[in-house]
């Protein structure tokens, strides 16, 4: 296998990880590297850029909601 090959391997199983925790109720992109940063070694730097992909596939939807420490967070 080559290392392109790897590389969209490891894409697309993040989507479904990212996928899977989704299916058991709404996140924000934190919460989820937070879940997935242990399991399968998936960073904050990592988070956004998938999560826009996915955004932009229309494979999430998206809502802003006001946060208690912060600025709104996007929950998907």
């Amino acid at each position: 296998m080559t290392e392109q090959n790897q590389v969209q391997l490891k894409k697309g199983a993040l989507e479904l990880c990212v996928l899977a925790l989704l299916a058991r109720g709404e996140s924000y992109a934190y919460e989820i590297a937070s879940a997935l940063a242990s399991g399968v070694g998936m960073g904050e730097g990592t988070i956004y850029p998938l999560m826009r992909r996915m955004q932009d596939d229309g494979l999430v939807d998206t809502r802003l909601a006001e946060s208690n420490s912060g600025p709104p967070r996007k929950y998907y």
